[in-house]
């Protein structure tokens, strides 16, 4: 009686937030003249917490190689007689999650037992929180498009299975090593306006996820899937129908599946036809949505509350204790950034690799670009260290990053604080020029040496002191006897050839050798 008193007072609750806010209109769009798209999104990321929801059976991440059904308990099988049993720590990493959204972390909530059948689902239903979720009345804001979308609720839930089909042989196998994994659902309220939009909400999504380090957020490896609802309407009208979109993979093909989907409708309601309320695919190769069957509803799913789980109270103190331990969000780091001179393009690529660095278990995130950045730039100035991260760093690691990992580049970066600073130190103060610096960090790199570059500079050759005029006369030489044409056209009074030939110098001297004052002696001597 209790639970079903708890959820009148959710829908209460829910139904006078809504009053409160006023749904979005439709915009326009050149796309589609006089008419508007609505888009809600229901986002699944799987939690990145060492066990599973309800079972201490280890998880299964992209980057692990596990036979099928290798990971996979009695409980997580459904064998009769076995009892879930919550994991604290995914409670924890959605906690988190729920307050970095701005969410209402509610001191009771309820689990659910959702029913369907198929064959990833052993057990016939699936656990979650349809009814009274964890944490309601967030929102999400999005730089780019300059627009907050409000989170209607985050839940916890059960993953299932993996379905694989080899079309060939006609087979479909089933892989439970997924079945019982962490999922946190997000679900936004109809406050978008246009594919991009959305693609803009999932990504600030992704981010705000990894910085949280509640989750992954690899949609290519299935750990974060979205189901995108759809309507459209009038201009200056009610909105219409709407349609799922279900499991959708990646921000692309998201945005090509909104389009379709939005064009289809119109197409419909233009011949005077109705939208049928309904689930759709997304055919990839055909860049298009395809009918899979009719909308259910709540009672097509037969839900009832767990008698397993009882509900799940959260106190104040346990939710101030995480909210001490966030770190700082995404849109704050961002804020920071821009106020130490930074551009928005060098901020977007600290952000989005720190966005795709790799996370732990249980939501222990390595040292990413914008830590790097900040120990680095103690005392230097932070324009400096960007430009030689960026575009030498990153640069480099990029070249060498191995294309069959899933990892981004920076994680292998073999560069340290001390040596990247030291590095930085030695160009600023003229005792390296440029080129010389290129040279030492595509050097440690390759050779993953810990070696600091002043030794490295001292050992290759490369400090300014022993760039001497005799070494720099044999370079220059050496260039007038390897490029004899280029040299004659300077003899003749082109001196913008002499470009061609300073670059064979510092080739030569590995950077060691002053562009200047090479150009001077190349002028000398081909003028003399």
């Amino acid at each position: 009686m209790l639970v079903h008193v708890g959820r009148r007072f959710h829908f209460e609750r829910l139904r006078q937030a809504r009053a409160v806010h006023q749904h979005r209109p439709l915009v326009e769009d050149s796309r589609w003249p006089s008419w508007g798209v609505v888009i809600g999104i229901e986002v699944h990321a799987q939690i990145k917490s060492r066990q599973k929801l309800f079972s201490s059976q280890f998880m299964s991440y992209s980057n692990s190689v596990h036979l099928p059904n290798a990971l996979v308990s009695p409980y997580d099988a459904a064998f009769p007689g076995t009892l879930p049993r919550l994991n604290p720590s995914c409670v924890e990493l959605g906690v988190r999650t729920a307050l970095a959204l701005g969410c209402e972390v509610q001191p009771r909530s309820t689990f659910d037992r959702k029913h369907y059948f198929y064959a990833d689902l052993p057990s016939g239903y699936q656990i979650t929180q349809h009814y009274a979720p964890f944490a309601t009345s967030g929102h999400l804001h999005l730089s780019k498009s300059d627009l907050s979308v409000r989170i209607k609720q985050l839940q916890l839930e059960q993953d299932t299975g993996k379905s694989m089909t080899d079309r060939r042989r006609r087979v479909t196998s089933i892989d439970l090593n997924r079945a019982g994994a962490g999922l946190m659902e997000i679900v936004s309220e109809p406050d978008i306006r246009s594919p991009e939009e959305a693609a803009d909400y999932v990504r600030t999504l992704q981010t705000l996820l990894r910085a949280m380090g509640s989750s992954d957020g690899n949609m290519e490896a299935g750990s974060l899937r979205c189901d995108v609802n759809v309507s459209v309407g009038r201009l200056g009208g009610p909105f219409g129908t709407r349609c799922e979109i279900k499991n959708l993979n990646s921000v692309r093909f998201m945005i090509i599946a909104i389009a379709h989907e939005t064009h289809r409708q119109i197409a419909l309601l233009e011949a005077g036809k109705e939208v049928a309320q309904e689930t759709r695919g997304f055919d990839e190769d055909k860049a298009e949505t395809y009918s899979l069957r009719s909308k259910e509803d709540a009672p097509d799913y037969r839900y009832m509350p767990d008698p397993n789980l009882p509900p799940l109270l959260l106190n104040e103190a346990f939710v101030s204790r995480i909210r001490r331990g966030i770190p700082p969000l995404p849109a704050s780091t961002r804020a920071r950034l821009l106020s130490l001179g930074l551009s928005e393009r060098d901020v977007d690529v600290l952000i989005t690799i720190d966005a795709n660095v790799d996370i732990n278990y249980d939501g222990e995130a390595r040292c990413g670009a914008v830590a790097y950045f900040d120990e680095v730039s103690q005392g230097r100035n932070p324009k400096v260290v960007i430009n030689w991260m960026t575009n030498e760093l990153l640069g480099q690691l990029t070249l060498r990053h191995d294309q069959q990992s899933s990892a981004h580049p920076f994680q292998s970066n073999p560069v340290s604080v001390a040596q990247f600073g030291e590095l930085i130190d030695l160009v600023d103060s003229r005792k390296i020029t440029g080129p010389a610096g290129k040279t030492i960090i595509r050097h440690i790199i390759t050779n993953s040496s810990g070696a600091m570059p002043s030794a490295l500079a001292a050992e290759l050759l490369l400090l300014v002191g022993d760039n001497t005029e005799t070494s720099l006369k044999k370079w220059c030489e050496a260039a007038i006897q390897a490029l004899p044409q280029e040299a004659e056209v300077v003899r003749k009074g082109n001196k913008n050839v002499v470009n061609k030939l300073v670059g064979h110098v510092m080739k030569s001297s590995r950077g060691a050798a002053d562009a200047k004052a090479a150009r001077s002696m190349l002028e000398d001597i081909l003028s003399g």
